[in-house]
């Protein structure tokens, strides 16, 4: 079966002369939960961000379901973004509005010109939108302001919101970077439902090698721009944990478990293995 998501020799240079991806080039299979990790400023963003052309590469090619999206313009575009469900680190939700508009702010691109003129949505998407609510736990929430909830209930109105586009693809970049440790497992949770029950392909940006080993079924560690690791989870072995963050590891991020800097590999191991599903010890 052909891959969903093929980057050919992708580069990305901001005007800054920034090289944020050097020549990368990968396979994303449908059904698979791709994590993609590596220190700050290592391209991982930018590679999400190229995959729905929210950034413009420089040069290389991208194709979504057999379909070059670097050549694409106007509707076409519009078209295939509605296939591909993101979600911001930032939630980018709109704050004054209820839960209920936001979410149903994720049906813009299947609508017609005069219902978002007129912001009468249909039945059936009044209907998605209360079933995807109920789905992430905030139906009760529905009519209450985006900026009344917390951070990770947020979240889950932006899961909602990319779930309206009834999507193909999900792209979540840096979910997690802003919630405490029992949120963060409870987003991703939610993320994890969507691959495994609606066959959803997700693609995740995270910082903590923690939460790539519980919820991955592969992981891409990005260096520099470029691909420094792409296999599984229980692969990255002290050797290639070196080459991803460094000999010293200073600014390893293991994941929202950690009490003190985990500077040595082993103190790392441990503390990534404490959410290792195959050794029972997830607390969440």
């Amino acid at each position: 079966m052909a891959p969903l998501v093929l980057i050919e020799h992708l580069v990305k240079v901001y005007p800054t002369f920034t090289r944020a991806l050097d020549d990368i080039s990968l396979d994303i299979g449908r059904g698979e939960f791709v994590v993609l990790i590596g220190l700050s400023g290592s391209g991982k963003s930018t590679l999400l961000r190229c995959i729905n052309r929210l950034v413009e590469p420089t040069s290389g090619a991208v194709l979504f379901d057999g379909t070059d999206v670097t050549t694409m313009s106007g509707a076409e575009l519009r078209k295939t973004r509605r296939r591909i469900g993101m979600i911001f680190q930032q939630f980018n939700l709109v704050r004054r509005s209820s839960v209920f508009a936001n979410v149903l702010a994720g049906r813009l691109g299947y609508r017609s010109t005069w219902r978002t003129i007129a912001s009468r949505p249909s039945p059936e998407d009044v209907e998605l939108a209360f079933r995807n609510l109920e789905r992430v736990g905030i139906l009760d929430k529905a009519y209450a302001r985006a900026d009344a909830l917390s951070g990770g209930q947020q979240q889950r109105v932006g899961i909602a919101r990319a779930l309206m586009q009834q999507p193909e693809l999900m792209l979540a970049d840096e979910p997690v970077a802003s919630l405490d440790p029992a949120t963060s497992h409870s987003v991703m949770k939610y993320l994890e439902e969507i691959n495994r029950k609606d066959g959803i392909t997700v693609v995740c940006s995270l910082h903590f090698l923690s939460l790539a080993r519980r919820y991955g079924t592969r992981v891409i560690a990005l260096k520099g721009g470029q691909v420094a690791f792409d296999g599984k989870p229980a692969e990255i072995d002290e050797r290639r944990f070196r080459d991803i963050y460094g000999e010293d590891a200073v600014e390893v991020e293991i994941g929202p478990e950690r009490t003190a800097d985990a500077t040595s590999y082993d103190e790392a191991r441990r503390l990534a293995m404490a959410t290792d599903p195959e050794h029972g010890l997830d607390p969440y």
